[in-house]
């Protein structure tokens, strides 16, 4: 690393503004210390959890649905798992090249802790390659291509604390590919009282998944479509293990919301919205809530335009249809489509501009017109 600074200053920027905090340097034998940038060849190895050994000195990673066989001294397809001499490590857990301070509504979760915020934070890669990422410039590079700082989970949590932060969430890149951070730092949360929360695209095999699920307060998953196709050509991936994400997600009872980004001309039909609307109420039950997303170009999909609004309310119409209590729309500020209403009585009770919570009268969780339980993380 170059530079030869002996302090190193952390900026996390959210929406309650900018605040630092700055940390020792260097520690012993060259290792960084918490808080610490770090670059290049700096990042931090340790022995990466699911995976097995194969002949020859290859590996097999069992984090993915991938299952990426790799040979000595090759990467598995995320970029931030490495076969180094028969042994798989991880390249990535502690190495945060984004941390801010979000508002829970960001992420978004509109039934956890209602105008909360969370220490949001990634490592660099990711185990699909959307076509339409809007975070591209870390899921799409590797973790010695991106400026990182050596966070580990405990200091992680020390800044969560110091923010005020109740949430931690992972978050921005694909938190699958850094399960072992996002473990550790959920355990790390418990112990300090802040709920651990992540925003994932939900391709991950069964095993890691019910292993952290219960650390977890609530999970994000954002299916990407209903259509194998959608899959194949925009993400690089499946739906299949992602559908089974969500079943085993509702099973273990970790707080599950959706969010699914409508794209014009690939999954804008009422066809689809109506299949997937039917899937979600058989599967997981009607009161999850889906967050129907308005699509902006961005990365390799810059040909199609913003999503119409009244595409967005039309597939409202067909999923409240189907049965689904709670469907939102997004990035929509200021649209109605924004709160949170009674499925007994139709009464408002989370008004919304955006990410900011603007009038919240849950009682208890409950609605305090006609006294109906709302499904949801309120205290």
């Amino acid at each position: 690393m170059s530079g030869g600074m002996d302090r190193r200053r952390l900026v996390v920027l959210g929406a309650v503004g900018a605040v630092a905090m700055a940390l020792p340097g260097r520690g012993l034998a060259g290792r960084p210390r918490p808080g610490e940038a770090i670059e290049g060849d700096e990042l931090p190895v340790a022995e990466a959890s699911w995976w097995k050994r194969l002949d020859q000195g290859r590996v097999e990673c069992q984090l993915c649905p991938r299952g990426c066989r790799v040979a000595d001294m090759e990467r598995g397809s995320c970029g931030a798992r490495e076969n180094r001499g028969g042994t798989y490590v991880t390249l990535v857990n502690g190495a945060a090249c984004a941390v801010h301070v979000d508002p829970i509504e960001k992420k978004p979760f509109f039934h956890v802790l209602p105008g909360e915020t969370a220490l949001s934070f990634a490592t660099a890669g990711c185990n699909v390659e959307c076509k339409f990422c809007q975070n591209w410039e870390i899921s799409q590079f590797r973790p010695e291509q991106v400026r990182s700082w050596y966070l580990p989970a405990e200091a992680l949590v020390a800044l969560a604390r110091k923010n005020g932060a109740r949430l931690t969430a992972a978050t921005y890149s694909e938190p699958v590919i850094f399960w072992e951070y996002v473990r550790d730092v959920a355990r790390a949360a418990r112990k300090q009282g802040i709920r651990p929360t992540v925003v994932s695209n939900g391709y991950i095999q069964e095993k890691p998944l019910r292993e952290v699920l219960p650390l977890l307060t609530a999970y994000k998953v954002d299916l990407k479509s209903f259509s194998e196709r959608f899959y194949r050509e925009l993400i690089r991936g499946e739906l299949k293990p992602v559908l089974k994400t969500l079943e085993i997600t509702r099973e273990v009872g970790t707080w599950l919301e959706i969010v699914v980004l409508i794209i014009p001309t690939w999954n804008d039909t009422d066809e689809e919205a109506r299949k997937l609307a039917r899937w979600v109420k058989t599967h997981l039950g009607p009161d999850v809530p889906v967050h129907l997303t308005r699509f902006h170009p961005t990365y390799r999909l810059t040909n199609l335009p913003p999503t119409p609004v009244a595409t967005l309310e039309r597939l409202w119409k067909v999923a409240r249809a189907e049965g689904l209590h709670f469907v939102y729309l997004g990035n929509v500020p200021g649209h109605p489509g924004e709160n949170t209403t009674c499925p007994g009585c139709g009464a408002v009770l989370i008004r919304r501009m955006g990410f900011t919570v603007l009038a919240n009268r849950l009682a208890k969780g409950r609605c305090p017109d006609c006294g109906r339980e709302i499904p949801g993380v309120w205290s």
